[in-house]
């Protein structure tokens, strides 16, 4: 069975621009009622998969109810190692393949920050790579990530549905991305992931199903 991944920083780290309040509910919440009902879905099928990636594939040939359990529980997880508790910029390969995609930071976040708000309805909005280094913003709407997407690696998600950002920002979906990618990007991260992209290193995957997630499971 799938754990819920513990934070990567406390609660309260990502204030101001989300709460220590939002962050109790969104992740003791949302993401875990996400990863206690793939775990049910799963037991009830008899399943034991050796990745949540596996699953996601295999769910969307027509599994809708697991397929969104399961991807929502991997955006979740990946949105959590997305952001870092002190602001960043990028660097290196990383800062130069941002200035060939879109001239410079700021115009960056310009066409995130558009693309983010949008999007109409619930969903997530993704800085990506090709093998090749180029960048790329993409919306996906409600469940959807990027593990079906064919030779693309996600950099970066910020999550749009409006749990996500209720309590803080109300109805500002706009003030709400604009904020976030001033100060929560983990660039560390995302450039670890564009390495990958382009077959250096490994990409991120999702903790594998272990004993722990079936003993919490059951809990």
């Amino acid at each position: 069975m799938f754990a819920l991944p513990d934070l990567p920083y406390a609660f309260d780290a990502l204030e101001p621009v989300i709460s220590d309040n939002t962050m109790h509910f969104h992740h003791d919440k949302h993401h875990a009622t996400y990863v206690k009902t793939l775990n049910e879905l799963l037991e009830k099928a008899g399943k034991s998969p050796a990745s949540l990636e596996d699953v996601i594939r295999e769910a969307a040939k027509g599994e809708k109810k697991l397929f969104n359990n399961a991807a929502q529980a991997w955006n979740h997880s990946f949105f959590w190692v997305s952001m870092a508790s002190k602001a960043e910029k990028p660097a290196g390969e990383l800062d130069t393949a941002i200035s060939q995609a879109f001239g410079d930071l700021a115009t960056l976040k310009t066409k995130f920050v558009e693309e983010g708000v949008g999007h109409f309805g619930s969903g997530w909005v993704w800085l990506l790579s090709d093998k090749s280094g180029k960048l790329e913003i993409r919306s996906t709407h409600d469940a959807e990530d990027l593990v079906n997407h064919e030779g693309v690696t996600p950099l970066l998600v910020c999550d749009l549905w409006e749990h996500a950002y209720y309590l803080d920002h109300q109805n500002n979906r706009k003030g709400f991305l604009e904020a976030w990618f001033d100060a929560l990007p983990n660039w560390s991260f995302a450039a670890k992931q564009f390495a990958a992209a382009r077959g250096q290193g490994e990409v991120w995957r999702h903790p594998a199903p272990s004993e722990a997630g079936a003993r919490a499971a059951a809990s």
